[in-house]
This record gives structure tokens, C-alpha cells and sequence, in this order.
């Protein structure tokens, strides 16, 4: 059995799936205009950790997960780099896919 925190109700309630076996996952990913730190890496960490619990007790897990590629911050980045913001976004989309395989962590 597994719980989950509701913030609504403020009690840990279990984990039941609307559709069973199915269970979808959604998971805000980086914005992708510098270089991930630990405190980003900890929320992937985690994402994961539950995914791989969940497929471990048989639920078919769709995940996915975002990545952010219009932002002011990468509109700045590029600016600051005097180069296209395609540029700076697949820069840092390579380098997040390397770190999370380095961790690893499952692809969505």
C-alpha cells in the first residue's frame, strides 16, 4: 500500500488509482536554460523513485515530464550568449538528458 499526501484534506490517504492498472504521472521539468543543480535533481530523484515503485507493483505507468524552452530566463540567456534561444534550450536539453542518465533516472 502506498500513501499520498492530500493537501486538501491535510491526511495521508492511499493511493488508488482511477483506472487500474493505469496510472499517468506528470512531472514539471527544468527550464532549460542553464545547467540543473541538486535541489532540481532531487524532484527527478524522487519523480523516479515513485515511478519505479509503481511499476514494481505492476501499474502501467505513463510518465511524463516537460521541459521548459520559453522563458524570460532563456530569453535572457540567449541574449547574454548573443545567440538563438533554439541554441541555448538545446544546449541544455542535451546536458539535462546526460545528467539524468549519469543519475539514472528513466527517460519519460
Amino acid at each position: 500500500m502506498m500513501l499520498i499526501y492530500n493537501t486538501l484534506t491535510k491526511k495521508k490517504e492511499e493511493f488508488i488509482p482511477k483506472n487500474s492498472p493505469n496510472v499517468t504521472m506528470y512531472v514539471c521539468g527544468p527550464t532549460i536554460y542553464d545547467y540543473f543543480h541538486i535541489g532540481n535533481a532531487r524532484s527527478f530523484v524522487m519523480s523516479d523513485i515513485v515511478r519505479r515503485y509503481l511499476e514494481y507493483k505492476n501499474f502501467d505507468v505513463k510518465f511524463v515530464m516537460n521541459l521548459t524552452d520559453v522563458d524570460d530566463k532563456l530569453i535572457k540567456k540567449a541574449n547574454e550568449e548573443n545567440v538563438p534561444v533554439e541554441q541555448v534550450a538545446e544546449k541544455y536539453a542535451d546536458a539535462f538528458f546526460e545528467d539524468i542518465e549519469k543519475l539514472g533516472i528513466k527517460k519519460a
